[in-house]
């Protein structure tokens, strides 16, 4: 069994391109931060940028990273003393380690064009975001008559549930981590 004691994924020098669809308020959001919520939220990366796991693992084993798609990779051992490049092959369920030890996978992860659903989930999550502060994520209303007074108020955790909330997170469904 592989345990992954580490996991550095670099952020990418760049995000791919926004909707052209989006509100100008939504337009106006870091598409940065959006862009990081939806990666931390899936698999897969549309950007190229390097990731290094650190894994632990017996002979025989195999790793199947946990981005896709990765685009290349170089592997070392630890001897006890230094990094020692390794080569691994191929396995039906991701690289084969060849002996038992600690490995270091420095892969080259992500690219291609994004996929008109998490586009979509792009725009559903900034709309949101953007949305009126006393309408999105409201939990609850109080109404006075008397000198006119509306108040909304928003659950404290109306940020944290954004991706579920604005439906986002139904659409990156089929790009969630296996």
């Amino acid at each position: 069994m592989i345990d992954v004691l580490k996991q550095f994924e670099e952020i990418p020098a760049q995000y791919p391109a926004v909707p052209s669809t989006l509100s100008v308020a939504a337009a106006a959001l870091d598409s940065a931060m959006i862009w990081a919520r939806i990666e931390d939220y899936i698999a897969h990366r549309f950007t190229e940028r390097e990731v290094v796991w650190t894994l632990l693992g017996n002979g025989g084993d195999q790793f199947h990273p946990r981005l896709t798609p990765v685009v290349s990779s170089v592997a070392d051992l630890w001897t006890g003393e230094a990094w020692e490049a390794v080569t691994l092959l191929q396995g039906p369920l991701g690289v084969c380690l060849p002996a038992d030890g600690t490995y270091r996978i420095t892969a080259q992860v992500g690219g291609g064009d994004v996929p008109a659903p998490v586009s979509e989930a792009f725009r559903r999550l900034a709309e949101y975001l953007a949305a009126d502060p006393g309408t999105a994520g409201a939990s609850s209303t109080s109404v006075s008559i008397g000198p006119i007074e509306e108040t909304l108020d928003r659950a404290p955790t109306w940020i944290a549930r954004a991706m579920q909330h604005s439906g986002a997170a139904d659409l990156l469904r089929t790009y969630r981590r296996a």
